[in-house]
């Protein structure tokens, strides 16, 4: 049984990459850009109502899902690239963008480099990615360890692909505060594509580009701001909000915020999914 049920699986090359998608409804064009370590199958409980009003496409990030696994363009220049060839391919110039952790990387850096093409957008319990690793310090470094482990070469991917199954768990275990939220059926569809050949080198890959050419890209563009409609949603359980003051990293990267927290943890569009359409719905909306 499908978890995307009237959704339609295809596969589309876009900028040089073949991305395995889900497409359904009809109306304004929403994409949906899943995390780590995930698909986007993360939007089943979500993508189903948006699309009683919107074409919304949830595509698996390059390197992800059943999507190609390219030894590089794990940088979100190139990964937000992607994705707007992924839209006009379909015959959407123009669109809104909801991402949701590594995806939400995607979607800021999209919403930068596509001001003509990104009418709105919707970012899911992250803070920008230079602020991160400019602000990090012992809580941090700690709460999020994975992204210094995953920094380190060849190690990683050999430890990982040894409890792939166990790292899932754990994963998922440590950032989702509502039980349940993540059924079986889901996991054992995110252990399935995790364990294809290339999976784990791409995700870590993407987490690499992070530390190095996003940092490096964002510092770059710290005066740039996003200009149209952006909403930050994050976990009010998470760790994100234990940390941070998740609004204020958003003020100065864009010119029309507005956001505030749910009451879940990290997986934001399976642990709260009725509470977050109450939100995209109107914000789509315009």
């Amino acid at each position: 049984m499908s978890l995307m049920p009237g959704f339609e699986p295809r596969y589309v090359r876009a900028n040089g990459t073949r991305l395995h998608t889900w497409t359904g409804g009809a109306g304004t064009p929403v994409v949906l850009l899943h995390g780590y370590p995930q698909s986007g199958v993360m939007w089943r409980k979500v993508a189903p109502t948006l699309a009683r009003s919107h074409t919304v496409v949830c595509p698996d990030l390059r390197g992800y899902g059943d999507s190609d696994k390219p030894r590089d363009g794990y940088d979100k220049k190139t990964m937000a690239r992607d994705i707007h060839a992924l839209m006009v391919a379909l015959g959407h110039e123009r669109y809104a963008v909801v991402g949701h952790d590594r995806g939400a990387r995607v979607s800021h850096r999209l919403a930068l480099d596509q001001p003509d093409a990104v009418t709105r957008l919707c970012l899911l319990d992250i803070v920008p990615t230079h602020t991160m690793f400019r602000d990090t310090g012992r809580e941090l470094a700690a709460t999020y360890w994975h992204w210094f482990f995953f920094q380190v070469p060849d190690l990683p991917e050999i430890m990982i692909a040894n409890s792939a199954e166990p790292f899932l768990r754990f994963m998922f275990r440590g950032l989702t505060a509502i039980p349940g939220a993540i059924d079986e059926a889901a996991f054992q569809e995110y252990l399935r594509v995790f364990q294809i050949p290339g999976s784990i080198r791409a995700g870590l890959e993407d987490y690499r580009h992070a530390a190095t050419t996003d940092f490096a890209d964002d510092a770059a563009d710290l005066e740039r701001r996003v200009t149209c409609p952006t909403l930050a949603i994050w976990g009010e359980l998470g760790k994100m909000h234990a940390i941070f003051d998740v609004l204020g990293t958003w003020r100065d990267k864009a010119t029309d915020l507005r956001g505030h927290p749910l009451p879940c943890g990290h997986f934001i569009p399976e642990e709260a999914p009725e509470r977050l359409l109450q939100d995209l719905q109107p914000f789509l909306a315009g």
